[in-house]
């Protein structure tokens, strides 16, 4: 109770906070004239609100400041209790939805997954698909960097939270001395880029409520829709640049836009030895699978096969999981180079999932510094980024990460098989939670969705996505003896 205490103190707080996200559903119910859904919102508001006043008060005397292990815990409750919140409306909105794809819809939103289990999208009242969207948006940066911008809690441990939630190895780099001000810095970046982007789908032609939705989902490289075809359903040249340019942009860090705002000048982007192999893995697969899609005869127009090539390298890198098309039933090769890019090649400090650019990086250097320690024994040859020498502490966390990803990979697959789910589908499934790209192969493709598994292959997808959104070791260590002990 003394380590769960003082963090329930700010996951009461966290609730408050999160009831506030119920209005934005509940204005476009408003607006478009959906009086049966306005007392979901009111009601979602209101509940909400009240259990984080009435944990509040249960937990007050408990305030003290936060350990550096505390942080870890605090994220983790928020991350399995929001998306409880979060699925309530989705209960009493979405016809014959239960309990296991209502949890496994909202986890996949405030994870900006994107892997879906409900049919029928275009059916659903805009409100609905608002809400799924909003939640991409508010998962984006993560909802723990919000309130730390937001509620004036930085005395009670804000560099904890931002250490456990902040993607990427090298977490305690800080833009700024003090961590709400960075926060603020990196949700001002977001909310410019935000706007662009609104304005871009709507002039592409896009409604307001879509280019709304969209708008969310491509900033939160989350890849939810309105609609069951996703960007099949318009496709517009125009709609498919906007969403190429802003998901390219979310896929960088944004940190590097606060600096380069900061700086006035594009020089640290443009440097950035990180956002260079970020955008040679992009242009130099788009231009792969467009003479690969020639070659085979799915598209006669080099023109055409260029733009569906592009939209699904940076759609799947940057593990946003938006559809142009049924890309699995490309030559082979495509779709297993498109679930391999959405692994690793999203920037850290982005709202990409996967391992990011950088671990990719750092694992490539250390095996050609191995190759080369065993031709030249004696050599000094450190790891380096740019003019950086990495510290071999930030080497063995990368390696022990890795060790971890795999096994888990592994581990979660074997749960899915042991439910009678086929290999493809099981071990797609399984690699896109994790790295939070959204539709895999088999059953859970671009043309179908998950809402074919069962309740407990749900439950473990679900437990996937939270491990990847937090980065595996974030979570997996609340279940060691020692973090447990004084």
């Amino acid at each position: 109770m003394n380590t769960l205490a003082p963090v329930l103190v700010l996951v009461s707080r966290v609730l408050v906070g999160f009831a506030f996200a119920f209005l934005v559903p509940l204005v476009w119910a408003v607006a478009l004239d959906e009086p049966a859904l306005r007392r979901v919102w009111i009601g979602g508001f209101l509940a909400t609100a009240t259990v984080g006043l009435v944990l509040a008060r249960v937990v007050r005397r408990h305030a003290r400041e936060l350990q550096p292990k505390d942080g870890f815990l605090l994220v983790a409750l928020v991350w399995v209790l929001l998306p409880a919140c979060a699925a309530v409306p989705l209960l009493y909105t979405v016809p014959d939805i239960t309990v296991a794809k209502a949890y496994f819809e909202s986890m996949s939103a405030l994870t900006a997954t994107g892997a879906t289990a409900i049919a029928g999208l275009d059916a659903l009242p805009v409100s609905v698909n608002v809400w799924r969207c909003f939640l991409q948006y508010i998962g984006g940066l993560g909802i723990i960097l919000l309130v730390v911008a937001v509620l004036p809690l930085l005395g009670l441990g804000g560099m904890q939270l931002y250490r456990a939630e902040a993607p990427g190895p090298m977490k305690d780099t800080k833009l700024t001395p003090r961590i709400a001000e960075t926060a603020r810095g990196l949700w001002t970046v977001y909310f410019l880029l935000s706007g662009l982007c609104l304005l871009g789908y709507r002039l592409a032609g896009m409604s307001w409520a879509d280019a709304f939705m969209h708008m969310c989902s491509t900033m939160g490289l989350g890849g939810f829709s309105s609609h069951d075809a996703s960007f099949a359903y318009w496709d517009s040249p125009a709609i498919d640049t906007v969403a190429i340019v802003f998901m390219a942009l979310s896929g960088v860090s944004f940190a590097r836009y606060f600096i380069v705002w900061r700086n006035r000048s594009l020089t640290t982007l443009v440097r950035d030895q990180e956002v260079q192999a970020y955008a040679a893995v992009l242009a130099l697969s788009a231009l792969t699978l467009t003479v690969l899609l020639l070659q085979n005869g799915v598209y006669e127009d080099f023109w055409r096969a260029l733009r569906m090539a592009t939209f699904q390298v940076v759609s799947l890198a940057t593990t946003t999981g938006y559809a142009s098309t049924d890309y699995t039933l490309w030559p082979v090769f495509a779709p297993i180079w498109l679930i391999f890019l959405g692994c690793f090649a999203s920037c850290a400090g982005s709202t990409g999932g996967g391992i990011k650019m950088i671990r990719m990086m750092l694992l490539v250097k250390q095996a050609r510094r191995e190759l080369v320690r065993i031709l030249h024994p004696r050599v000094v040859n450190p790891v380096t980024v740019g003019h950086t020498i990495i510290a071999p502490v930030v080497i063995a966390n990368v390696l022990a990460y890795m060790l971890i990803y795999g096994a888990s990979l592994v581990g979660l697959t074997m749960l899915l098989l042991l439910s009678g789910l086929d290999l493809v589908t099981g071990f797609s499934a399984v690699i896109v939670c994790v790295n939070n790209i959204g539709p895999g192969l088999g059953l859970v493709g671009p043309a179908g969705n998950f809402a074919e598994l069962t309740g407990y292959q749900l439950w473990v997808l679900s437990f996937a996505m939270l491990l990847g959104r937090l980065e595996l070791l974030s979570v997996l260590v609340l279940f060691t003896a020692a973090f447990w002990r004084k």
